[in-house]
Order: structure tokens, then C-alpha cells, then sequence
């Protein structure tokens, strides 16, 4: 038996996504999938769906709630993007899993997604970031953020486990235009999205305000504050973007940790507010 295969028998005494083993083994999610297929068809591992929701608005009743997240990769079971969870086992009932809530960390190129998912993940984040060559001169617009050397041609996957029956699953979406069919997949069961910002190319965020906006997605939208630029309010960056009222604008740093939670803490406020506008109207 090979050492991977070995690992991925022990990972799955509790039940992991298939992005959760990539990351950990730091392996190609469809390297892992052939694998897994191989367990299957041995009857070492079962899988099974996740269990995924419409974000209901007493998952979260108290702003404290991301206070109790925790730094360590812990054992809960896990389920993204409807990739099958893994277990093994097949002769044991399976682990009941927690509700899965998918959030986009998305941006234009260079904006700090990979940076924010890796501060505030509790597992090793999944990356797939690849070197900037010369094939990209001249695609790649690389205006104020000079010293970038590579870039994400996939996706971002970091976890944050809220309680043992809730858990947070972040995707970061690749920046540039080329890869924006990406997009559409990652996008699939997204209950909201955080638009990160960087207001020397604030014009590259109306594209992406645009797609949130075209598919009816709750989002908010982050402003990284990088170093040596000018500093501009919330309300100015707001005024900028004309957004509608209720989209809230927060300053943060994407390499801290506690600033990343707060921006996730204001996410998940919105999307409860405006269920409970909602509710109220439906109601009213």
C-alpha cells in the first residue's frame, strides 16, 4: 500500500472532503478523486454527499459566535463545493455531518484571497498558485501590484469550524479575466461572498460587484489595507463603487487573522439581516 493511500485510510476514520485531503497531502484534487475510487472499489472507504443548506438565520444569533474558532485542524467532518465526503470503514454507520456553508473569498488579481483564506483557515489551506511567466506579458495586469510572482489558476480552500454541527467553507476564486469560468463552478451552493478590494485598481472590482449582483449573491466587500498606499473610508469606498445601501464596506488586513474573522463575522450578519427583511416581508 502506498504511504499516500495509508494516510488518506487514517484521515478518514472521520469523515473529510476531497479538498481537505488534497490539501493535507498536498496533492492534485483529481490525483486524490483516482485514488479514493481505488478504496472504493477495494470497499475500504464509503462516501457519501454533504449536507448543505440555505444559510438559516439562527445558525448565528450573537456576534461572538466566530469568537470560539479555533487555530488547531480538528476532526469534524467535512463537506465542499458537493465533493463526496470520504470515510472508512463501510461496515460502521456513518458520523453525522455538520451543515456545510460555502462563502467565496473573491477579488480581482493580486487583491490578498489566497493571503485571507491562509490567515483565518484552521486546516492547511489548499492553494494552487503557480509562477507568473513570460506568457502572461501583456494578458496579466500586473499595474500596482509589480512585485507579484505568482498567481491562483484554480482555487482557494480553507475551513473554519464554528460549532460541532457548523462549518465554513472558503473558496477563493482566481483573479484574472482568463480564468473567470472558473467562477461559475466555484460559485455553485455559495450561500455570500466577500469581494476583497485594493483601491489602487479599485475599477477592476465592478466586475466582479456585477457578477454578485447579476446572480442575486449576498456580498460585502473588504478593502485590504496594503502597506504605503493611500488610506480611504469606508464611506468613500462605498461612494466609489455605488453601492446599494445595505452592501457593508470594512477596512481590513488580509495577513491577520482577527481581522480576516471580522470580515467573515460582517459577512454572515448580512446574509442574516437581509433573510430576516425577508422573512419579515413575506411575513408582513
Amino acid at each position: 500500500m502506498q504511504p499516500e493511500t495509508a494516510s488518506i485510510l487514517r484521515m478518514c476514520r472521520t469523515p473529510m472532503s476531497v479538498a481537505e485531503i488534497a490539501a493535507v497531502l498536498h496533492l492534485p484534487a483529481g490525483t486524490v478523486k483516482v485514488m479514493l475510487s481505488d478504496l472504493l472499489a477495494a470497499r475500504l472507504i464509503i462516501t457519501r454527499a454533504p449536507r448543505t443548506t440555505r444559510f438559516p438565520i439562527n445558525l448565528f444569533s450573537r456576534r461572538s459566535s466566530m469568537d470560539s474558532v479555533h487555530s488547531d485542524a480538528v476532526g469534524v467532518p467535512a463537506a465542499a463545493a458537493a465533493e463526496p465526503v470520504a470515510a472508512a470503514s463501510p461496515t460502521a454507520e456513518p458520523a453525522s455531518l455538520p451543515t456545510a456553508v460555502k462563502i467565496l473569498i473573491a477579488g480581482h488579481f493580486g487583491v490578498g484571497k489566497t493571503t485571507m483564506v491562509g490567515s483565518v483557515s484552521e486546516i492547511q489551506p489548499l492553494r494552487t498558485e503557480e509562477m507568473l511567466t513570460d506568457a502572461g506579458v501583456g494578458v496579466d495586469d500586473l499595474s500596482g501590484v509589480d512585485d507579484k510572482t505568482t498567481t491562483t489558476v484554480a482555487m482557494d480552500f480553507g475551513r473554519i469550524t464554528i460549532r460541532d454541527n457548523l462549518v465554513l467553507y472558503l473558496f477563493g476564486t482566481p483573479g484574472q479575466d482568463r480564468f473567470s469560468f472558473v467562477w461559475d463552478e466555484l460559485s455553485v451552493g455559495a450561500v455570500a461572498a466577500d469581494e476583497l478590494a485594493d483601491t489602487r485598481r479599485l475599477n477592476d472590482c465592478f466586475s466582479c460587484i456585477d457578477y454578485f449582483e447579476e446572480r442575486a449573491t449576498p456580498f460585502i466587500v473588504a478593502v485590504n489595507c496594503f502597506e504605503n498606499t493611500t488610506r480611504y473610508s469606508s464611506s468613500e469606498v462605498h461612494s466609489a463603487l455605488g453601492l446599494d445601501a445595505d452592501v457593508p464596506v470594512l477596512l481590513c488586513d488580509a495577513r491577520r487573522r482577527e481581522s480576516s474573522k471580522e470580515v467573515l463575522i460582517a459577512l454572515l450578519e448580512h446574509v442574516i439581516g437581509r433573510q430576516r427583511q425577508r422573512a419579515g416581508a413575506i411575513g408582513g
